[in-house]
């Protein structure tokens, strides 16, 4: 974030985050998603916070929360009976049942967290005597919520990833690896790339965990 910021700074460009599943989390202190103008959180069914779907903005600038706010509510003006729309706009809000699901959860914010970072510790003192696999901690000067707790196969290939990913799954643990990237997708596969060697290589050795905060204490 601090380089990023640093080239959004340098270009007067926009920094907007997207901090879809870092509910909880913290970079040197500071909640994930203050650090760019504007932010993206998701309350998808697999979230640490969940309304069953959608999201919400953040920002510190409250002409453009009043700016988001209009947009997303079809653009309306208030009149005593008239519809009128001042500019195309959109439904985007969120029904109120889906709301007060959402409000309810995140008052346990910090209780959810508390149990993914004790699953997480559990999951790194259980992994440390496996040779060849590596857990997925969190980097100096950041607080994980552990939304999705990993390992890293350290040197395999993906036919090791497959055989590893078979055996956990048929033993009941459902284990996946993480996204497909967008460049195997067959839409995009003939479109032009840079180079990806990392995120190959992340793609083709990385095992998401089972991570629900209610296994914190199994």
């Amino acid at each position: 974030m601090d380089e990023l910021s640093a080239v959004a700074q340098r270009w007067k460009l926009a920094l907007v985050e997207d901090a879809a599943e870092s509910l909880g989390s913290r970079y040197k202190g500071k909640h994930t998603g203050q650090h760019g103008l504007v932010s993206a959180l998701s309350f998808n069914g697999n979230k640490v916070v969940t309304t069953g779907g959608g999201g919400a903005i953040l920002t510190n600038d409250p002409e453009l929360a009043r700016r988001a706010k209009h947009l997303t509510t079809t653009a309306r003006v208030l009149d005593r009976w008239n519809f009128i729309h001042d500019e195309v706009g959109y439904n985007y809000r969120m029904p109120n049942i889906n709301a007060a699901l959402g409000c309810a959860q995140i008052e346990r914010l910090d209780d959810f967290v508390s149990r993914k970072r004790r699953l997480a510790d559990k999951y790194r003192i259980g992994f440390a005597q496996v040779s060849g696999v590596r857990f997925l901690s969190e980097p100096d000067g950041t607080a994980s919520n552990y939304w999705l707790n990993a390992i890293v196969l350290e040197n395999g290939s993906s036919e090791d990833m497959v055989a590893v990913l078979a055996c956990l799954n048929d033993a009941g643990y459902s284990a996946r690896p993480i996204w497909t990237l967008m460049n195997r997708l067959p839409m995009f596969v003939s479109n032009p790339r840079a180079d990806l060697s990392v995120s190959e290589r992340m793609a083709d050795s990385v095992i998401n965990l089972p991570s629900s905060p209610g296994l914190a204490d199994a």
